[in-house]
């Protein structure tokens, strides 16, 4: 295909004219075009860009996959972490060929191309109930860990009641004074620094799984505790030794058919994907595509070493959350304690990454022709914490809901709506609306519907029965 140069840059076709002509403002005369959906554009650079759309993927979710390994067997969870990982990159094309075509990069505006006003809408909502679940689950990390960590530092075994070792004083704390300074930030590249800084944090964490492996044996007495009632009864200390602490290569159980939706929640970082690419110097799409790729790329190493170390550390005996598994053995423990504290760190500077979204989608509905405005952008990110404050202090468990919102947003983020953007954004002179492209991603999205149907049925007949399983975490 033809390659333009403009601006010194150079540029695919019809395709980057598009993003040029739509995006980029014109450098003279009267003619310049106001920036409609960002005034930060191509100030961040490949590097910074890598650290945020990966420290987007990091979640919370980490700690839940070697218990997903652990209801999977090794070769059945490297399958499904490959074959989503495979498919977030895809999905991800998919939403920058949309947004090349059109010359738009916010995720609002694709639903308003593709639907009209419905459709903005409807991808402002998921946005934001994805993310506000998202924020959550890294305060309800805050609010269980910050104090076993303060106690530890202590030297108490148990909690003794003062307020300080209240998690809800705690998160309110944590969220007025590290979160909204760095959520007031104009830019979200500038968060590039504290996103890098997160994840060597995950990193030291995933070192000090890998170093307990060889320093932890199995069975523990305390995996007394995470068997059943038939195991305890019917098994010896020999057949502890020999099934216990063996590891499956294929495994399926009741919880197998959760894996899927955690491991999809663990790759969402669609909302984050357009912002990122607004703010990439020297931005198209081949270079924001090889952004994800090399920030997929590198998730999935880590997602892979945490679940496989963690699971062959504990076997059966392991939690829902890791740390907590290691807890269990001595809460006490030097290295755990640093990496609690790590692990503390880089969720709590994720919810800056992950709050631009949810205010981006929130003035794509109230005021997206609006020109840039502190008391605006300072007010939402309050309000969004003050409701994401409350959602942790008041629901004692929200699990349900992060199982509803993982059952729902992550299958319409990852799959459905990449998919059906695409079909209904690039014209069919360019691409028939049976080529194979398009026919690829209307699968895409029918396998987004397939998995939100499958992940829903399992939480109401969990609902129903009143039978609680051991979910990942997200």
């Amino acid at each position: 295909m033809e390659l333009q140069k403009m601006n010194g840059h150079e540029f695919d076709g019809l395709e980057s004219v598009a993003e040029h002509d739509e995006f980029l403002p014109k450098k003279d005369g009267v003619a310049k075009k106001e920036i409609r959906f960002t005034d930060f554009e191509g100030k961040t650079s490949f590097g910074m860009s890598i650290f945020n759309l990966s420290n987007a993927i990091m979640g919370s979710g980490i700690l839940g996959l070697a218990f997903a390994m652990s209801n999977t067997g090794i070769i059945l969870f490297i399958i499904l972490l490959l074959a989503i990982a495979i498919l977030s990159a895809y999905s991800i094309h998919l939403l920058l060929r949309s947004a090349g075509v059109v010359g738009i990069r916010a995720y609002e505006q694709l639903g308003n191309r593709a639907f009209g006003q419905p459709g903005k809408v409807v991808a402002a909502c998921i946005i934001t109930v994805h993310n506000i679940g998202a924020m959550s689950s890294y305060l309800f990390i805050v609010k269980s860990e910050l104090p076993l960590v303060i106690q530890a530092f202590l030297g108490k075994y148990e909690n003794t009641g003062e307020w300080f070792l209240e998690g809800n004083y705690l998160i309110m704390i944590v969220s007025a004074a590290v979160i909204l300074p760095l959520a007031l930030m104009k830019q979200l590249g500038y968060l590039g620094y504290t996103s890098g800084f997160s994840l060597s944090c995950m990193v030291f964490f995933l070192i000090s799984v890998i170093y307990k492996k060889f320093n932890i044996p199995c069975p523990l007495p305390v995996y007394g505790h995470n068997m059943t009632e038939r195991d305890i009864t019917h098994v010896n200390e020999t057949d502890l030794m020999a099934d216990f602490c063996l590891a499956k290569f294929f495994t399926i159980n009741s919880q197998t058919a959760y894996t899927i939706p955690i491991l999809a929640f663990a790759f969402v970082c669609h909302p984050e994907v357009l912002p990122i690419y607004t703010e990439l110097r020297d931005a198209n799409k081949k270079r924001m595509q090889k952004v994800a790729n090399i920030s997929i790329l590198a998730m999935f190493v880590m997602y892979l070493l945490t679940a496989l170390f963690g699971y062959l550390t504990f076997y059966r005996g392991v939690e829902s959350e890791l740390l907590h598994t290691y807890s269990l053995v001595d809460p006490l423990d030097v290295l755990f304690l640093c990496v609690r504290l790590a692990v503390l760190v880089a969720v709590t500077l994720t919810v800056p990454v992950v709050l631009f979204p949810i205010r981006r989608a929130i003035i794509q509905i109230i005021c997206p022709d609006k020109p840039f405005h502190w008391a605006r952008h300072i007010a939402i990110a309050v309000v969004l914490l003050i409701i994401v404050n409350l959602l942790v202090i008041l629901v004692p468990s929200i699990r349900d809901i992060f199982g509803l919102i993982g059952a729902t947003s992550a299958p319409s983020l990852i799959f459905i709506l990449p998919g059906i953007f695409y079909i209904r954004i690039v014209p069919e002179e360019e691409e028939p609306l049976l080529s194979r492209s398009k026919i690829l991603a209307a699968c895409f999205a029918a396998l987004g519907f397939i998995l939100m149907i499958m992940s829903l049925s399992f939480i109401i007949t969990d609902w129903v029965s009143g039978e609680v399983h051991s979910g990942g975490g997200h």
